[in-house]
């Protein structure tokens, strides 16, 4: 029994349930914000079905999305009579109009603060060459005066009520010179990889996690910031359908938007088309070969990498294996000189050579070599095999997926290619 003499405190005295709850980070809001963020990548992304593995989740991490600056909806800012001088639609169309205004400054803020806060300072303090700078953040800061441009035509059209009558000529105008970030999107990969690489450096490291402390950040990381701008190419198409929407039928903008999203459409496809491009030679260029004969012609030419990401095989060493429009490479990774490689591990499988075999669980019996291979159950899962159609070569590979889905999503891929 409790002492008699113990002290009470009345219950009127508890203002607030909130007293009693200790308080929580809001972490599954911002990894829901991070799963958006990774579909939205996937514009970009070649098929990576390998990526949800633990070997590559850190490599394909998406940005923790920006904190919104403290901003007002167009509507805020009307007086009372003007509100009632606007249809419900109108003020819709016009908040979607604003909302586009205001993301190109923050865009241009953000670039200005990639700049001058990042780039700048470890220039300065010699944390990395100018070089390397270069190649990390590449032309960032020339972009500055596209968007600028932008805000200056929409700041023109705007009149002095604070609406635009119409935005489809300046984005029918605007919109092509987007085609001005092939360079920078196909970089993206190479410049992450040496960004990575140059945080081992613990000045490098010290440096970011100060910036990332102060409040200037917004508890975002560099690459946030280098990222903002692919972010912002995926979501024109989405700014232009929504001003479309409330859009009325007989407005003179209607055919006019309709042709702006088909030019923005036109832009990311290849723009999507070169960072493919780019991403497949990139890997081409980390290849090794143990022996002249793994080399193919057809590696060196592909033009397109359809898939690539950790499978393992029946010994249970895990293997990267790529996919390009005309060859099968199953790779090891190796670090050479603090970066990256992949040694091709046997002989690559042209695809018009290629046997594919979906497995069914169970299908491989546990046992001999492939004890411990995938773990301590009776049956192998997720697996498939793959080996050239002509036995002679003597190659088969028997190769588990992290789960049914990439283990399908790879099936699918060689099957298409």
């Amino acid at each position: 029994q409790e002492p008699s003499n113990k002290r009470v405190r009345p219950l009127a005295r508890v203002t607030s349930l909130a007293n009693l709850i200790s308080p929580v980070r809001n972490g599954a809001v911002r990894r829901f914000g991070q799963t958006i963020q990774v579909k939205s990548r996937a514009f970009y992304d070649s098929k990576s079905p390998g990526c949800a593995q633990k070997s590559c989740s850190s490599r394909s991490a998406a940005p923790t999305p920006p904190k919104r600056r403290n901003s007002v909806l167009w509507s805020e800012m009307l007086d009372v009579s003007m509100k009632e001088s606007l249809s419900t639609k109108e003020i819709k169309r016009q908040e979607a109009i604003y909302e586009m205004s205001r993301g190109e400054q923050d865009l241009i803020e953000d670039l200005k603060l990639a700049r001058k806060a990042y780039h700048d300072p470890m220039l300065k303090l010699s944390i990395m060459s100018e070089e390397e700078l270069t190649h990390i953040f590449g032309d960032l800061d020339s972009y500055i005066p596209l968007h600028e441009d932008l805000l200056a035509s929409l700041g023109e059209a705007t009149k002095p009520d604070g609406t635009v009558e119409q935005i489809g000529p300046i984005l029918v105008k605007w919109l092509p010179r987007l085609h001005a970030y092939k360079g920078y999107c196909s970089n993206q990969l190479a410049a992450k990889a040496l960004l990575d690489q140059k945080k081992q450096d613990r000045r490098v490291q010290d440096f970011l996690q100060r910036c990332l402390e102060s409040p200037f950040s917004r508890k975002l990381d560099l690459w946030s910031f280098l990222d903002i701008p692919r972010s912002r190419l995926v979501k024109y198409p989405l700014l232009l359908k929504e001003i479309l929407r409330h859009t009325p039928k007989d407005h003179p903008d209607i055919q006019i938007l309709e042709e702006a999203i088909s030019i923005i459409q036109g832009v990311l496809s290849d723009i999507n088309l070169k960072k493919g491009e780019s991403e497949c030679q990139y890997y081409i260029d980390k290849l090794e070969y143990l022996d002249e004969k793994q080399k193919d012609p057809r590696i060196e030419g592909s033009k397109a990498l359809l898939c690539h990401g950790e499978l393992k095989n029946k010994n249970g060493h895990k293997l990267y294996v790529f996919l390009f429009q005309d060859i099968l490479v199953l790779t090891r990774p190796v670090t050479r000189n603090e970066r990256q490689a992949y040694q091709v591990y046997r002989q690559p499988i042209p695809v018009q050579e290629l046997l594919l075999e979906d497995l069914q669980d169970g299908d491989v019996k546990m046992g001999g070599s492939f004890r411990g291979a995938f773990g301590n159950s009776d049956k192998a899962k997720n697996i498939f095999r793959v080996r050239f159609q002509d036995p002679s070569p003597g190659q088969s590979h028997t190769l588990q997926a992290n789960d049914v889905f990439h283990k399908q999503q790879w099936v699918n891929c060689i099957r298409t290619a």
